[in-house]
């Protein structure tokens, strides 16, 4: 099946097929990423194993999607997840995995779209406008790379898709989908406080977890986060 955003740019996306017919698990990256990050392809075969379907995705102009990087935002993001619920046939129930930017993609989207039925954020940024500002605040927009990747161009687009954001608080706070948050204590890509400060404001059913000594990746920790998704998506999917 293919996938297009409403710019007619085709998605890339990956089936983990399971024994359930009514739910699908959407899992997406963070800035930089795409579906075939080890984080993403280890946790989609695991939720699988458990009986959840999963579907990676790469964002458009990241992995092997269409599009520029260039023009890679948050705001394009969310209308990329929106495209791919609008190919989700029946009356499946969606749960929706993002990873640090993702994250922020998950707050947005849901606080929208009621067609997401249980969110997970693992390191979830909330506060866009200062994590653009402490890891590309010193790249000139436009001439930077972020991280100094010369193929992951920092676009004046982006830098102002993040500061008109700001932060993804207000739209929390519509959102009433019952809400994982996963957190690394020793992550410094994503401040912890992002989710525990996002914890606060939440109105409906939510969870957060801390991962001692976790890092923005969870490398070490990708078992845990199967079994903490899994009794999630059991306690609220059915």
């Amino acid at each position: 099946m293919d996938i297009h955003n409403r710019h007619g740019e085709k998605i890339d996306h990956a089936f983990h097929e399971a024994d359930r017919d009514d739910v699908l698990v959407v899992l997406a990256h963070g800035v930089t990423g795409d579906k075939d990050r080890e984080m993403l392809m280890t946790l989609a075969n695991g939720l699988a194993a458990k009986g959840w379907p999963a579907m990676r995705m790469s964002f458009s102009g990241n992995g092997h999607s269409e599009g520029d990087f260039r023009d890679s935002t948050v705001s394009k993001e969310v209308d990329d997840l929106h495209a791919v619920l609008d190919q989700v046939k029946g009356s499946k129930k969606i749960a929706y995995i993002g990873h640090s930017m993702g994250g922020a993609v998950g707050a947005l989207a849901a606080a929208k779209d009621d067609r997401i039925n249980v969110l997970v954020s693992l390191a979830g940024m909330v506060r866009t406008k200062d994590f653009c500002d402490t890891e590309f605040g010193e790249e000139t927009p436009d001439s930077g790379y972020m991280w100094e990747d010369d193929t992951k161009p920092l676009s004046q687009a982006y830098v102002d898709d993040m500061h008109a954001i700001g932060d993804t608080f207000a739209a929390a706070r519509d959102v009433r989908t019952p809400w994982l948050l996963i957190h690394g204590t020793e992550d410094d890509v994503v401040l912890p406080k992002d989710s525990d400060d996002l914890y606060l404001k939440l109105k409906g059913k939510k969870k957060l977890v801390r991962v001692e000594g976790a890092d923005h990746m969870f490398a070490n920790d990708y078992d845990l986060l199967i079994e903490e998704i899994d009794d999630w998506l059991g306690e609220h999917l059915g």
